[in-house]
């Protein structure tokens, strides 16, 4: 009878599948991606930054000075995690906007595979912190799609935010692939990068506890150094000091030290100002005393962002790993040139033309760097940032995409404290690892084939100082600003906006012996010129550059309808999750109307909707027993309040906010159960945006957008909101395109 059940259990052992092992002698990778730092900005590039954990791997191991991205932040991002150029894989610009053109979706092509997406067939454990911005903006609600976010790209875990910015003190946070609250407050003493770097050590801890054999990869990108500047104000006034003497002494004195350390060769010339930047003598007391301030804003960010990078660096050392890791500190553009040429303490205001006149700067010299405050520094400070290199950040010249590289690897780099001058771009690196970890790039990736990596492997200089140079040519384009380099020159062309790409003017560098591209030789050598510009032709038509298009309102703009279409009315019911600004209500420049759906016993206050945070935003809540609407424009809060106390009876509260025809005035007139219960005149409003944080029903998650203090949760019963907008809207291309700009 037993042999008719057939064989038992024990008789019977299933085959696993072996789970996949990495190489032999795989290292951990831990990648460290700063944000607007400039070629000059750590300790061991020429700054008097305090930087020292950085310095320390660069003392162990090598720097590169000839490292280069793609002049934004998206689209660097796009090919270091691809291992292609940023068109060829979709992202020709930036995750806020879909052109429809190939290179321009705004979203990386599933035909480029990830670095994480590479190394899990080989079993590396993938974690992601931090910024991400690489995936459209409009695909970062709550619906998703969720395939380019972190963990549909590769990576196991993911803590961070997926804009190009974020508030450090009131972050608009993702877990995995959900929104989450921050775990505390400025009043608290959080802020975002001792909280990412927390949750860094928390995911390595719990890696080494679980599987301590198995390697791992950790893409670490604090918000440091991209505005908002925000950083412990003690450490912000240490600084003082340190920059009081003006961005023209702090060049020189940084190219200085980067000839003394080797970095740059000896002859390296310091190039005139930038266009639009002025003598620092030329400026007032007060005037320099608030640039400083905002310079010292952003040492401090950076400054911080290092203490913590020394928190992580020694949880390796107490595990006993670090000499396993293969360490990358690098950023992904140069220094940036939003904050224009007087600087910003809160940018929001400016960006809906409301202004910051000198004397309310100076006011809040204080205040720079706090909760209620989104700084940047004037453009003077980005071009000493960028030592010694022309122009910025969303530039094709060395200042927008000659960016510092520090590598260390105790076990595999046996260098220490050296400088590797070759040319490095931002698509080499997915080759060079591979390589270090001995694997080939995978033909397929989740059943999808795989276009070739473009990129160029740069390991050999990592144990070979006179490792050859790299054998392909490198293209660049950002805005129609245009650039390649091959064999150690460099075709260079600025574009102004609206003007014909025929007329821009194009530069010859010999980069070998001019670090600076001080010495144009287009003149001199028109027949080099013309042999780039037309190698930077054929790639750009390989690479899906083409068409070139430099209009930066108008794609705005266009993706913004595209994504909303008709759709005027948006219902939120209780219940409902944090929204990202750019799925929430757009009720810039056009008539709009709320109305809370509530019941109420009496005595009941909160926040019934919010949008914003204390930078800019708008607010609907029940407060001393009155309904309030409370407009806030770079911190300028406009508040009309109900003209009676809202009866326990009333159903529905609600504003309705229309243009008078007359500038930027606009009326808000509060309704009780639809009908009239006061107005009010604002003589701002949302022009160009609302802000950079999102919406909330039944409190305010954030930073406070009215006066309450946050959360301020609503204590009725709140049963949903409803938003209608007129199909009115009006916009100002050109503006958005400023705003959103200075947002990337």
């Amino acid at each position: 009878m037993a042999g008719k059940i057939g064989r038992t259990v024990a008789d019977s052992v299933p085959e696993w599948p072996e789970p996949p092992a990495p190489p032999k002698g795989a290292p951990n990778i831990l990648v460290i991606l700063f944000d607007d730092v400039g070629f000059s900005d750590f300790g061991c590039y020429g700054s008097p930054i305090r930087t020292p954990h950085i310095d320390r791997l660069a003392a162990e191991g090598l720097r590169y000075a000839g490292f280069h991205t793609t002049a934004m932040c998206s689209t660097t991002r796009a090919a270091l995690l691809t291992g292609r150029n940023h068109h060829s894989v979709g992202v020709g610009c930036l995750a806020n906007f879909d052109s429809g053109y190939p290179g321009y979706r705004g979203k990386i092509d599933k035909a480029a595979g990830t670095l994480p997406e590479m190394l899990r067939p080989h079993g590396y454990r993938n974690y992601m912190l931090g910024k991400w911005h690489v995936t459209p903006l409009t695909e970062t609600g709550p619906s998703g799609p969720f395939d380019g976010w972190p963990l549909g790209r590769g990576f196991d875990r993911f803590y961070g935010f997926m804009d190009a910015e974020t508030d450090q003190y009131a972050p608009e946070l993702v877990r995995d692939n959900t929104p989450v609250p921050p775990p505390g407050t400025f009043q608290t003493g959080y802020h975002l990068t001792e909280d990412l770097t927390d949750q860094a050590i928390r995911y390595l801890a719990d890696h080494i506890a679980d599987a301590p054999a198995t390697p791992w990869l950790m893409w670490f990108a604090p918000g440091a150094c991209h505005a908002p500047h925000q950083a412990p104000a003690d450490l912000i006034k240490s600084y003082d000091a340190v920059f009081e003497r003006g961005w023209d002494v702090e060049r020189e004195e940084r190219l200085a030290r980067q000839k003394a350390m080797g970095l740059v060769p000896a002859d390296t010339k310091l190039p005139p100002r930038n266009d639009g930047v002025r003598a620092w003598d030329s400026y007032s007391d007060d005037e320099r005393r608030v640039f400083t301030r905002l310079q010292s804003a952003f040492a401090a960010m950076l400054d911080h962002t290092d203490q913590n990078i020394g928190r992580l660096v020694g949880f390796l050392e107490e595990a006993g790993v670090r000499d396993d890791t293969l360490i990358i500190v690098m950023s992904d553009n140069g220094a940036s040139q939003e904050g224009g040429p007087l600087g910003f303490v809160n940018a929001m205001g400016p960006f809906n033309f409301r202004g910051e006149p000198m004397a309310e700067k100076l006011a809040r010299l204080d205040d720079i760097g706090g909760p209620d405050t989104h700084s940047n520094f004037p453009h003077g400070w980005a071009m000493a940032s960028n030592t010694p290199l022309r122009r910025y950040k969303q530039n094709t010249h060395g200042g927008g995409i000659r960016d510092p590289l520090v590598m260390s690897w105790p076990k595999g780099i046996a260098a220490r404290g050296e400088v590797r001058p070759h040319f490095a771009h931002a698509c080499d690196l997915v080759p060079t690892l591979l390589e270090v970890i001995g694997v080939q790039p995978p033909e397929q990736v989740n059943g999808v084939a795989q276009m070739p990596l473009e990129g160029v492997s740069f390991a050999a200089s990592l144990k070979d100082a006179a490792a050859p140079p790299r054998p392909k040519p490198q293209y660049f384009e950002m805005f129609g600003h245009r650039g390649l380099w091959k064999d150690g020159w460099k075709a260079v062309a600025f574009h102004p906006t609206g003007t014909p790409f025929e007329d821009d003017r194009w530069e010859l560098f010999h980069l070998d012996a001019d670090f600076s591209e001080a010495d144009d030789l287009a003149e001199r050598e028109p027949e080099k010129l013309r042999a780039l510009i037309d190698d930077w032709w054929a790639a750009a038509e390989a690479s899906k550059v083409l068409p070139l298009d430099d209009r930066f309102g108008p794609r705005f703009a266009e993706n913004s309808a595209r994504f909303h279409g008709a759709r005027r009315r948006f219902v939120f019911h209780k219940g409902m999750g944090h929204l990202p600004t750019d799925v929430a209500p757009d009720v810039r420049a056009r008539t709009y109307r709320i109305e809370a759906d509530v019941r109420l016993k009496g005595g009941e206050e909160g926040v019934l909707l919010a949008h914003g945070d204390a930078t800019s935003g708008y607010s609907l809540y029940l407060k001393d027993g009155r309904l309030h609407h409370a407009l806030n424009i770079g911190g300028q809060k406009t508040t009309v309040s109900s003209d009676r106390p809202v009866p326990a009876t009333a159903t529905r509260l609600g504003v309705v906010s229309r243009a008078t025809g007359e500038a930027l005035n606009r009326t808000f007139t509060l309704t009780i159960d639809g009908e009239p219960a006061g107005e009010g005149l604002a003589t701002t409003g949302f022009v160009t945006l609302i802000s950079w944080s999102g919406l909330d029903i039944g409190l305010d998650r954030g930073s406070p957008v009215a006066d309450y203090a946050a959360p301020f949760s609503f204590t009725g019963t709140l049963r949903k909101v409803t938003v209608v907008m007129d199909a009115d809207q009006t916009l100002d291309g050109d503006a958005v395109g400023e705003a959103e700009m200075a947002r990337q």
